[in-house]
């Protein structure tokens, strides 16, 4: 059992030998909290959110009704589902999900994630593509890893740039889906598509040729 005290709020949280993290909350996680401040009309998803330290926390502050936690292990799953139980938020909604795939709502403005960065860039650049498309505008992609340079890059890519907290080892990435990026996105789009619309017609006048 953990007794934890984030952001004024006392916390506890079951936990097991095989999940992430069991013995005590994990510094990449506090290290993300830190620089996180849950504002009432947010709408957070805590992707892989383990045993659920940061949906617990969120469900605590901003209201149960406004939180989604998310993770692919059942065993998770299972230890979130008791620990939203135990510090009095039990409806906070959870699911079982690979990443997004259950995850249908694009409304969110806090999207936050402590993805495995000891692996291949599969997942994290799943997080981060999907994700984009997963908040509303003026929504916030956070993650922590111990990698800078391809997180940086990957985010830039994607969101027009991102913000970079460095604490006590730790990267923290805050990236902002900001309406320029939506309007570069959709000025692309609309130029893919003038351009399948000029090759249309092309085929359609030598066909009639």
């Amino acid at each position: 059992m953990i007794t934890t005290r984030i952001k004024d709020v006392d916390m506890v949280f079951e936990t097991a030998p095989s999940v992430f993290s069991p013995n005590s909350v994990d510094a990449g996680t506090l290290a993300m909290l830190s620089v996180i401040d849950f504002l009432p009309y947010d709408k957070v998803l805590d992707l892989g959110c383990g045993y659920g330290v940061v949906g617990v926390l969120a469900g605590k502050l901003i209201g149960e009704e406004n939180v989604i936690m998310c993770d692919v292990s059942e065993q998770a799953i299972e230890y979130a589902t008791i620990n939203i139980r135990l510090n009095d938020v039990p409806d906070i909604e959870i699911r079982l999900s690979d990443g997004y795939k259950n995850i249908e709502e694009k409304d969110f403005t806090l999207i936050l994630s402590n993805p495995p960065y000891h692996a291949d860039f599969s997942v994290p650049k799943h997080f981060i593509e999907t994700g984009f498309k997963k908040l509303a505008a003026g929504g916030k992609l956070v993650m922590v890893t111990k990698r800078l340079d391809w997180y940086k890059n990957k985010l830039t890519s994607v969101f027009g740039g991102a913000k970079v907290h460095e604490i006590n080892g730790y990267y923290v990435f805050v990236a902002e889906k900001r309406n320029q990026v939506l309007k570069k996105k959709e000025k692309a789009t609309n130029n893919l598509s003038k351009k399948l619309q000029r090759k249309q017609q092309r085929c359609k006048v030598g066909r009639k040729k």
